[in-house]
């Protein structure tokens, strides 16, 4: 069921958002060089790698790292960078890898591929058996203000709860993070 309503909803966005998308892309295109899209390496079901798209809001030649490990992340955004992060803008690409079954709905953020500590956690406690989420309970919990084993526990925490009826109190709880901009370091 969940696999349902997640294309239901990624295809219902898709369409709904389609106009927005193709602004940002506009947007992205002319406010710096480069592609518009970034292409993420990340960490998915069972520790496999996938590739998962988002709007760039980086400059070409930005160390491949979360950003918070970013001497000055501040330096390496784009025109519109910020604002995209902050609107959480840059995540509508993902929806494509919701539709190709990379990703749901909700779940754990996927790590990056060299997060290496991150992902250590999240297989000891059996997060990694999880398909990675458009948001997740750590989240709408703390965004990127959130330490490593913190963030873990509440994938565990989801991990555990799981069902239709919390993954629609997380989106619930997502629309209202994004529409207030709550969480976003930058």
């Amino acid at each position: 069921m969940k696999r349902l309503f997640d294309l239901f909803v990624a295809l219902c966005a898709a369409v709904v958002l389609a106009l927005p998308v193709v602004l940002v892309a506009l947007a992205v295109k002319l406010t710096s060089p480069g592609p518009v899209f970034y292409w993420s390496d990340r960490v998915g079901r069972h520790n496999r790698i996938f590739r998962m798209p988002k709007f760039r809001s980086m400059r070409i030649g930005t160390p491949a790292v979360a950003t918070h490990l970013l001497a000055d992340p501040d330096a390496y955004l784009t025109p519109i960078g910020s604002f995209l992060r902050k609107s959480s803008l840059d995540e509508l690409p993902q929806l494509w890898s919701i539709l190709v079954g990379d990703m749901s709905l909700v779940g754990p953020r996927p790590a990056l591929f060299n997060q290496e500590d991150l992902i250590a956690l999240r297989t000891g406690c059996g997060v990694h058996e999880l398909v990675p989420g458009l948001t997740g309970w750590a989240q709408v919990n703390g965004r990127d203000e959130l330490p490593i084993p913190r963030k873990v526990e509440l994938d565990e925490e989801y991990l555990l709860q799981r069902s239709f009826m919390f993954d629609l109190r997380v989106l619930w709880l997502t629309a209202v993070k994004v529409l207030r901009r709550d969480g976003v370091s930058h």
